[in-house]
């Protein structure tokens, strides 16, 4: 009897228990790879990190080094220099480039232990010191230490975007924009952090951390080219190499208190700069220089638009600097609004604009008021969809070997939302949050290819609406508000859309420069406290969070010019910096 019930139960059993080890084979193989995953994460960060400290210890050892040799070198005046003023003592032989190197590699790292902006040391700036000088002709940034973005391209170094996944990538020669630069003698010698994936505005990753504002450190430095930011507002870097696809040059420039310049698609060569987003058409990615002042930013650009560049990138057009424009005396036509009616500049922003306006105007220039045009349908419908076309889902993919960094996991989180749940919540959203619902509509992204082409046919005849209404008013440039003061660390991941001030022009492919003019007052601090927006949605709010805390903080605005115009952008910039340094000594 018992046999046969054994028998019978025998091959069931076998099947169940065939079944479970399967069951239990496949969940240990994926807690397994999961496990591997983990700690080949871990592994690479742990690399990342003892190589960044190696290169900041060898940093030390050399400058002690050369310090100790040479005692009479006065490192506060090299640092109190501008650009153009270095340049002429290292060409003229006042000042050695050693001296140069050595004391903005000390400065970098007494700057690096206070803020955390330093991802890697480029020790190859000792042999490019040695072939600076053996060149028989001096490029117009002899012996310059320049920093570089994180996402530069320089050989033997990775170039992450803060992102693990892209850790242990070393490129296989420099970047365009930095052959150039060292062509004119320049000398690369330090990298620079970022937000991870470089799609935020604060400066922050799971491999170096994050990176503080130097008037501040309770505020960011801002992003994603923060690390350039913070090192050279710090005194570490006296030109650096940023890059801006929504704001990166501009928003950190902001935040920091320096001047910075996004120049046209294709003004100067993207090749070898890298992006977690490679392909992505809608907003033109550019690299740009980012300094202490405008005549740096128009020595930079003179530098690299050379038959160097031409040679070496023909997709950039063979346009020289054009000296004659920038240094004009002639008196410009300005267009100019304190706010686009999308998002409500802060007090300070808005007081910026109206002061640098009244200056201008004194200074003997027209200001004519201007309004963008459907500037909501640009930032969203433009913009936003096509930035994420895809849905988001090639962003999301180089999280996935990744730790999410805390303050990018509420956008993260809306980019792994499948596009008919962000459908259904902007439906639902609409009626209280109008604003916030067509931002997360616009994050579904564009559906086909037919939508993308459609898309982009868009955008053209935005454009061409845009520059008809400029020429109506018979506009030289444009100035405009630019998000500022500095926002407290962890609050720009809650307000994406505090790009929506720098990115229309990344739209519309306009060159844009940012400068500081001004520094919050207690009495913009007491106005932000009444701050509703036009909105007062979750977003209008978290600006009040966000920017508190400001007094003395510099406040900054944008300068734009139409396409391949980056001489007249500097042009405008020039002046405001004139009207508001001849302010400040008043």
């Amino acid at each position: 009897m018992i046999l046969q019930i054994l028998s019978h139960l025998l091959p069931e059993f076998v099947a169940d228990l065939f079944f479970v080890t399967l069951l239990l084979g496949l969940v240990g193989t994926v807690l397994i790879v999961r496990w591997m995953g983990e700690k080949g994460t871990k592994m690479k960060l742990e690399r990342a990190r003892t190589l960044r400290d190696n290169g900041l210890g060898l940093m030390e050892k050399m400058s002690y080094r050369y310090m100790s040799k040479n005692p009479g070198v006065d490192s506060g005046r090299i640092l109190s220099l501008s650009l153009a003023e270095l340049v002429e003592q290292l060409k003229n032989g006042t000042l050695s480039p050693e001296s140069a190197l050595y004391v903005y590699i000390e400065k970098a790292l007494e700057v690096n232990k206070e803020l955390n902006c330093l991802t890697d040391f480029l020790p190859e700036c000792e042999a490019q010191l040695q072939e600076v000088k053996k060149q028989t002709e001096k490029g117009l940034l002899y012996g310059v230490p320049i920093s570089l973005k994180d996402n530069v391209g320089y050989k033997g170094h990775d170039a992450h975007c803060g992102l693990v996944q892209m850790l242990g990538n070393a490129d296989k020669e420099d970047c365009v924009v930095v052959q150039v630069l060292k062509k004119q003698g320049a000398i690369p010698f330090v990298k620079t952090n970022v937000p991870q994936s470089m799609i935020n505005f604060d400066c922050s990753n799971s491999i170096f951390g994050q990176t503080l504002n130097p008037h501040n450190h309770k505020k960011t430095c801002g992003g994603s080219s923060g690390g350039e930011g913070a090192l050279i507002a710090g005194g570490g870097a006296v030109l650096g190499v940023g890059t801006d696809v929504l704001g990166s040059i501009r928003m950190p420039c902001s935040f920091c208190g320096i001047c910075g310049l996004k120049p046209s698609g294709d003004r100067l060569s993207p090749i070898g700069f890298s992006t977690p987003v490679s392909g992505m058409k809608s907003a033109v990615m550019m690299p740009g220089p980012m300094a202490r002042d405008v005549d740096s930013l128009a020595l930079f650009m003179k530098a690299v638009l050379c038959d160097d560049m031409f040679q070496l990138d023909p997709t950039v057009p063979p346009v020289p600097f054009r000296d004659e424009i920038y240094n004009s005396t002639k008196r410009l036509t300005i267009g100019f609004y304190d706010t686009d009616g999308y998002f409500l500049p802060s007090p300070a922003m808005r007081r910026a604009i109206q002061e640098t306006k009244t200056l201008l105007e004194e200074a003997g220039h027209k200001l004519v008021p201007f309004t963008p045009p459907r500037i909501e349908y640009a930032l969203n419908e433009l913009c936003i969809r096509g930035f994420f076309a895809d849905g988001g889902t090639t962003l999301v993919e180089k999280f996935n070997a990744d730790i999410v960094d805390s303050n990018l996991k509420q956008q993260i989180l809306l980019y792994k939302i499948p596009a008919f749940i962000k459908k259904i919540m902007s439906f639902f959203m609409r009626p209280v949050f109008p604003r916030i619902a067509n931002h997360v509509n616009a994050h579904c992204g564009v559906g086909s290819v037919k939508e993308l082409w459609k898309h982009n046919t868009a955008i053209k005849e935005y454009r061409c609406q845009f520059v008809s209404e400029w020429r109506k008013l018979g506009l030289d440039a444009l100035l405009c508000p630019m998000l500022g003061p500095a926002f407290n660390i962890g609050c720009p991941g809650k307000v994406f859309a505090g790009f929506c001030f720098t990115m229309l022009f990344n739209i519309l492919n306009f060159p844009t420069g940012v400068l500081p003019v001004t520094t919050v007052t207690p009495e913009d601090e007491e106005e932000l406290k009444h701050y509703k927006g036009y909105y007062n949605d979750p977003w209008d709010k978290e600006v009040i969070k966000g920017m508190e805390g400001g007094v003395g903080l510099p406040v900054a605005v944008q300068c734009v010019a139409l396409q391949w115009q980056e001489e007249q952008c500097l042009r405008l910039m020039k002046e405001v910096e004139n009207v508001a340094r001849g302010r400040l000594k008043k």
